[in-house]
Formats: structure tokens, sequence, C-alpha cells
């Protein structure tokens, strides 16, 4: 009996990605249990899942098989709080997290894991001052479709086949093979924090910016006319900060965040765009009459067109704008006759690296970009 048959258990009707079933689900417990399994799964396509908070974004699988639940590769292996590092397993979530007066400053949906959110790319307000998942990421351990186990980045020296698996595998929706296991940068826990609430217009993100004061997050919420500003540090530092902040654009300080920081501005059933720019349009896509809402200090913002032609115009918008849009999630009859991904420029590289790791298409096929 070899470890497909060992490690699998059948699908039961929850068991499916955007309508598509699976017939087989196994739950491995380490990276030598998934590569056993990935080794003996022969032509047997595959869907990685975690806490599945994003299993609905982007299209469904063009075939399923098998999907692999990864919660099972749960906890900490590493802390490192001298050099500020540490090594995760993929199936964590994020709200386990444990490390003293350290913080890993990922940022997902409630349950959200720390594989989830590395293969989907996600982040949050926090991008601002602490960077995105590929400016904290320093080291990966994955499972490739043929079963190989491969590492690179952290303590590992010399990258596999000269390849930045963590930038690869950042983003790559599960179409390159699954994640085991994470090692990431950490920061110190923040002694204060303050936030400043004003209904000021976009324009007043550049004033913040260009003030020195050094923001953790800067986000904006069109439809209620809310700038909300966050600061990070010591307590008599914030305090000084939040001052300038409050002079510059007015409002208030506060110790709460709004309460749609951090929140998708969609229904579990509507569409959800991530709308991309460079931060000088910010302005332009809050002026334009769709509500938008996400971190105006990046120019990354979130929507939820009402339909296909919003979608479109949106798109237009911000490729007019010099950025792009994804949609994220939509429901099956929209999804279905969608391009979620859009004009994607190095569609011809991805699909290249596609085929270099998985020539057989058994991992994901069709949720990526251009089908992949």
């Amino acid at each position: 009996m070899g470890a497909l048959d060992e490690l699998t258990r059948p699908a039961t009707d929850d068991d499916h990605v955007g309508g598509v079933p699976a017939r087989l689900v196994a739950s491995p417990a380490s990276t030598a249990e998934a590569a056993a399994l990935i080794a003996d799964a022969g032509d047997v396509t595959v869907v990685v899942r975690g806490a599945g908070t994003k299993i609905h974004w982007g299209p469904p699988p063009d075939r399923l098989d098998l999907i692999i639940d990864t919660t099972r590769l749960n906890g900490v292996v590493e802390h490192a709080a001298g050099d500020l590092i540490t090594v995760i397993r993929a199936g964590t979530p994020l709200a386990d997290l444990s490390l003293g007066d350290q913080q890993l400053v990922l940022e997902g949906p409630t349950g959200a894991t720390v594989g989830g959110t590395v293969a989907t790319n996600t982040s949050g307000p926090l991008r601002l001052h602490y960077g995105t998942v590929r400016d904290l990421l320093i080291g990966i351990t994955v499972v490739r479709p043929d079963g190989k186990v491969a590492r690179s980045g952290g303590k590992v020296v010399k990258n596999v086949a000269g390849y930045d698996l963590g930038k690869l595998f950042t983003g790559s929706y599960g179409t390159l093979g699954l994640i085991t296991e994470c090692a990431f940068r950490l920061h110190p826990l923040a002694v204060s924090r303050l936030y400043v609430r004003t209904t000021a217009p976009a324009s007043a993100v550049a004033a913040v910016l260009g003030a020195q004061v050094v923001p953790s997050a800067l986000e904006i919420d069109s439809a209620s006319g809310e700038l909300a500003v966050l600061l990070e540090g010591t307590a008599t530092g914030v305090r000084e900060r939040a001052s300038v902040v409050e002079k510059l654009i007015g409002g208030e300080i506060s110790e709460e965040a709004p309460a749609w920081w951090g929140v998708a501005p969609w229904s579990a059933d509507g569409i959800g765009m991530k709308l991309s720019v460079p931060k000088s349009r910010v302005p332009a896509l809050t002026e334009s009459g769709f509500p938008v809402r996400g971190s105006a200090g990046t120019g990354v913002l979130y929507a939820a067109p009402r339909d296909i032609t919003e979608v479109e115009r949106l798109r237009a918008l911000c490729v007019t704008a010099g950025g792009h849009a994804v949609v994220l999630t939509a429901p099956p009859p929209i999804r279905d006759i969608l391009d979620m991904w859009g004009p994607v420029p190095g569609l011809v590289l991805m699909r290249r690296i596609k085929e270099q790791f998985d020539p057989g298409r058994r991992f994901a096929p069709g949720r990526f970009v251009g089908g992949i």
C-alpha cells in the first residue's frame, strides 16, 4: 500500500473548490509525509487547502482529484529571537502565533494560515511600514509536483536550481507545488499605537507621507469619506507624531481603529476586486464614483463592483492610472464568464515557470493567470 492510500480519505460534500468536487483528501503531518504522498500520487490533480479562508479566490480548477489539507502542518519550528527570525509550518493559523515581544507582521482574514497567506500574497494595512509577504519571507521549504523536497533562502545559502523559491511561490496560488515551512524576519512589538482619524480627502495622503512622521499604515474608505493613520512606537513619540498628523489633516486621535479598518468591502456572495495603482493616483480612484477601501499609502485598494460592467470600468481606470486590477472572488454566474485576472505582463515567463515546475499541470490547473 502506497502513501496515497495510507494518507487519504474519501472526500465529503464540503471538499470542493469553486464547486468542483474532490475525490480524496489528505492531511500530511510533516514535509516527509507530504513528499511521499505527492510522489505516489502519479497524475492525480491537486489543490492545496489551508483554513479555506481564501479557497474561493480565483477561478475554480479545471479538474480536481485530491485536496491536500495543511492543518496538521502546524506549529513554530524555530524562533531565533536574537536574530529576529522564525520558521513556521504552513498550516499554522496566524492568530495562533505567540512570539513573545516580537511579531510576524502578516495580515489576513480571520483563521488564515501562514501558507495560505504566502500562496495568495495577502497583506493588509501594515504593508506600508513593514512590507509585503515577499519582504518578510526569507526562506521556504516546498514539495515539488514530482514529490521532491526543495529549500531555499533562510539558513540555506544556495537557492535550489538557481530559483528564489520564496519569491516564486509567493502569490502562486498553489500552482507550483506545496509549501510546508516558511522562514520569516520578525519585528519588535510596538509599545504604543494611536490612530488619527479624519474626513480629509485622499489628497491629504501626500501631506502625511511627506511629514516624516513614519506612519505604520495609512488607510482610506471612500464610502465614509474617512482617512485613518496608524502611528506606532514609544508612548511619548507616538503621541507627538499623532499631534503633528492631527494638525496636518485635522480629525481626532484615537486608540481604536475605525470599524472598516482591514475589512474587505464585499459581501460573502459579492464581487471582490484588488486594485493596484501608483499612490499618486489614489485620489483619482477615490473620486471615480466607485467606493474603494484600502492602503492609500501604497496604492493597494479594494472594491466591490456590482456587475461585470463595473468590473471592466474599474479595471480600465486602474490601467489608465498605470496599475492593474484583479477580481479575487465572484459568484459562479459571473465568475464563469469573467477573466478574473485580466491582462498581466510577463505571462509567457509565467507559463515557462509552470512548465518547469509542473509539466503535467497537476497542481491547481486553471486557477492562475492565463489558465495556468
